[in-house]
């Protein structure tokens, strides 16, 4: 049923300085861009990252609205480094989420908030390598070579 990830959106009340900041932190301008909203297609599969204006979120159902914090799944993305990610996250000026940790062999995790309030999770993952150098010939399974 669930064949990948499409699109993750973010909530942002002021969607200037959001697409500057994430232009800033992925080095890529936003694809799509309409009034209230903007979209960068990142990483190996092009997955998309959008921003919305928050002034829209009332149109957006029941789980449109922000919360008082931090709230709903965490998605993370994978990285080849999460210290470095993470450190490259706070020069920027985010905030620790969730510190690294490792969730097991091969896989370690943190989050930090956007300065927008958006939790934004980061993975080293050796399944997302594996995945990956089946479907490219590109990846390298996390460890190989060790």
């Amino acid at each position: 049923m669930l064949r990948g990830l499409t699109t993750v959106r973010f909530h942002a009340s002021d969607l200037a300085a959001a697409k500057r900041w994430y232009t800033e932190l992925l080095g890529v301008e936003p694809y799509f861009e309409r009034p209230g909203y903007a979209e960068f297609r990142i990483g190996d599969y092009r997955h998309e990252l959008g921003l919305v204006d928050s002034a829209f979120v009332q149109n957006l159902g029941k789980h449109g609205g922000a919360g008082a914090g931090p709230s709903g799944a965490v998605v993370y993305w994978h990285v080849d480094d999460v210290h470095a990610a993470v450190e490259r996250a706070l020069g920027l000026g985010a905030e620790i989420n969730e510190t690294a940790r490792e969730f097991g062999a091969g896989f370690v995790g943190a989050s930090v908030l956007d300065p927008f309030g958006n939790v934004l999770g980061l993975m080293q993952n050796q399944h997302y390598l594996e995945v990956l150098a089946t479907r490219t010939g590109e990846g390298v399974p996390y460890g190989a070579g060790d």
